[in-house]
């Protein structure tokens, strides 16, 4: 299975060209229609019909049991409405991934390995394309055994990074990483045909053009469209930017708990509480959901953790912390009865930079989504973090002078 698996990927590759550095005329779009995910006795068929061909690929993951096929690339728009009647295909999420490429995921209740797959041209149709997949059962070692398969070299993620010089503490602009959380093909807490993703792209954008017009900005986005980026990278790109501040911007959805108003966020080992705990346990998931594997960051993370401690940028956080506090409820806007939290969010674990997640509000409460697609709610909300910001750059500038002088 692991040879005929790489000589898929080898004829994907043959027939369509390297995808590195191909770019697309056109997306190519799912006809819902015509497509379906069914169960045919103990074996799943997938079929999947494209406006056009175009180079694709798949691959399995574990823990939990997965199906990744990766396009370049499909406009998932609708695949909600496809046909699906296996019940051992539990959920799938599709959407962009990366640069030109497109992910969809089937999350499976079973252990499956590949029959049959293959991608079908119908010239008689106008160019138009079938990916039919045949899965059938197979054992809990030997799917393990797949999804441990590691991934070619060009389409690994980048590596993190190199820890940058100190940041220095003059009277220049201050480097802001704006990290709106979610995008492409995982769109966060949904709500009312709004998602987190979409919300907090918009709230970005807003913030950061505010910032800039302000002049005492640099301000770096994490994502600036409807795109994925795993968690590691958004930190690499916050470290790549010598960063003076990472913010995370959210409006998640809690089952349990109270969950209204904004809430800011820092790194702990321990969660301030049980909700704190499930979001932080959320936002990996949906990078595992999403097809990236944490598990392999477990020494990172103590490690970060034993550094954070050794260092000044705990406190230096808790400061930000209270800053954007001061200045959220100073400016009359809705805050959780808890405003100041904290949890294990692997996208705060980088030690050398003040980083903060700040959930504006929660899509589970319908006043925080009313208050998040008000234009004039946003634009106070901007304000209030902007002066947050100028606030904490001077009192920190103070402590390192008085460190200086000492």
């Amino acid at each position: 299975m692991r040879a005929f698996l790489v000589a898929l990927v080898m004829l994907v590759s043959a027939v369509f060209g390297p995808a590195s550095a191909q770019d697309l005329s056109a997306l190519a779009r799912l006809d819902v229609a015509a497509s379906q995910i069914q169960d045919e006795g103990e074996a799943v068929t997938i079929t999947l019909a494209l406006s056009q061909p175009v180079p694709w690929r798949l691959r399995f993951a574990d823990d939990p049991r997965r199906l990744i096929l990766d396009f370049r690339e499909v406009d998932w728009t609708g695949i909600g409405e496809m046909q699906q009647s296996s019940i051992r295909v539990e959920g799938l999420r599709a959407g962009s991934f990366r640069a030109g490429w497109s992910r969809l995921v089937l999350q499976l209740s079973a252990p499956l390995t590949v029959a049959s797959a293959a991608m079908e041209t119908d010239t008689e149709a106008g160019a138009q394309a079938k990916v039919r997949l045949r899965l059938i059962p197979s054992t809990p070692a030997d799917f393990a055994a797949q999804a441990r398969q590691p991934e070619p070299p060009e389409w690994a993620l980048p590596e993190p990074a190199a820890l940058p010089p100190p940041l220095g503490r003059g009277n220049g602009p201050l480097t802001v990483v704006l990290d709106p959380g979610h995008g492409g093909i995982d769109p966060g807490a949904e709500r009312d045909g709004h998602t987190e993703a979409e919300l907090m792209l918009t709230f970005a954008r807003e913030l950061k053009e505010l910032l800039v017009r302000d002049g005492g900005f640099n301000v770096v986005m994490t994502r600036d469209e409807d795109v994925f980026v795993p968690l590691e990278t958004r930190i690499s790109i916050a470290r790549a930017a010598n960063a003076h501040v990472f913010l995370s911007l959210h409006a998640d959805a809690l089952a349990e708990g109270e969950a209204v108003g904004a809430t800011v966020y820092t790194l702990a080992e321990e969660a301030s509480d049980e909700a704190a705990r499930a979001l932080a346990e959320r936002h990996d998931r949906d990078d595992l959901l999403s097809g990236i594997d944490l598990t392999e960051q477990d020494d990172l993370v103590a490690t970060v953790l034993m550094d954070m401690a050794r260092t000044e940028t705990r406190p230096r956080t808790d400061r930000l912390a209270l800053k954007l506090r001061e200045s959220i409820a100073g400016s009359g806007l809705k805050m959780h009865r808890h405003p100041i939290q904290s949890a294990g969010f692997s996208v705060l674990k980088s030690p050398d930079i003040p980083s903060i997640l700040l959930e504006l509000g929660f899509l589970s409460s319908a006043s925080d989504l009313e208050r998040l697609i008000d234009p004039d709610w946003r634009a106070t909300m901007a304000l209030a973090i902007r002066d947050a910001l100028h606030a904490w750059a001077a009192e920190d500038a103070a402590i390192a002078d008085l460190r200086r002088a000492e």
